[in-house]
């Protein structure tokens, strides 16, 4: 038994290996790095990207904040990279810790880029919880030099898809996403309806503007790489907003 998960192991890590560079995920980049939230992440909820409660969201706290160069206006919300401590011995910690983007780092311009104003354009700088901050730093460090990188998403379960809203508009919340993680295209098909355009209404919120109640619900999903996966019919017609309802998965 230990052999088969040894070998399904290996085969995933495999997969992922060719995955990366089939999608184009890209080599090392030079960056910095700053922390927020406090000891337990607290501090890191609700964000720019609308995941809200990021523990019941299945992100935990390897999350980060991300500058204007980096967050593409909300469509690099859900990617994950992973990144390193470099050049600074005396605050570095050896090892990676991989993180998925959560949030915006907003410049501010009444600091320069190189005495307080982090997230200023053009850096690229990645404001981390805390706790995954403290994986590849030592806390009185402040900030740091590092590399990061894109790196495929690892996520339990399915993709998941929160329906708020009212009865001509349906805000779709598209969270744990596998793969690539960053969604840029979603489709909503109602059992009475052919798919349906949603367009992204901030963060990872989607909206449709038809009329859906009664109907089983339908969503495709297109991430950065081009990749797409549908989920039939999973919320079922006696969906009520606010409900979360589970998908595929990359």
């Amino acid at each position: 038994m230990a052999q088969i998960h040894s070998i399904a192991l290996i085969s995933l890590l495999g997969f992922l290996w060719m995955s990366a560079r089939a999608y184009g995920y890209g080599g090392w980049q030079s960056a910095h790095a700053t922390f927020y939230g406090g000891a337990d992440a607290s501090g890191t909820m609700g964000g720019a990207c609308g995941y809200g409660n990021l523990y019941s969201q299945g992100y935990g706290t390897n999350t980060a904040a991300l500058s204007t160069a980096l967050f593409n206006s909300g469509l690099s919300c859900g990617a994950c990279y992973e990144m390193k401590c470099i050049n600074d011995p005396q605050w570095c910690l050896p090892g990676t810790v991989t993180v998925t983007a959560t949030n915006f780092c907003p410049p501010n311009n009444a600091l320069p880029n190189n005495d307080g104003g982090w997230c200023n354009p053009p850096l690229q700088h990645f404001d981390m919880a805390e706790p995954a901050y403290q994986k590849i730093a030592r806390y009185r460090s402040g900030r740091v030099p590092i590399l990061y990188r894109r790196v495929p998403c690892l996520k339990r379960g399915g993709i998941r898809f929160t329906i708020n809203g009212h009865s001509y508009f349906n805000l779709v919340l598209i969270s744990n996403v596998g793969g690539a993680g960053d969604v840029h295209g979603v489709w909503i098909k109602g059992s009475w309806t052919g798919w349906q355009a949603m367009s992204r209404n901030w963060g990872q919120n989607w909206q449709s503007n038809s009329y859906l109640k009664g109907q089983s619900l339908s969503f495709k999903v297109t991430t950065s790489d081009g990749r797409t996966t549908i989920s039939y019919n999973v919320a079922p017609p006696n969906w009520q907003f606010g409900q979360t309802f589970e998908g595929s998965q990359f």
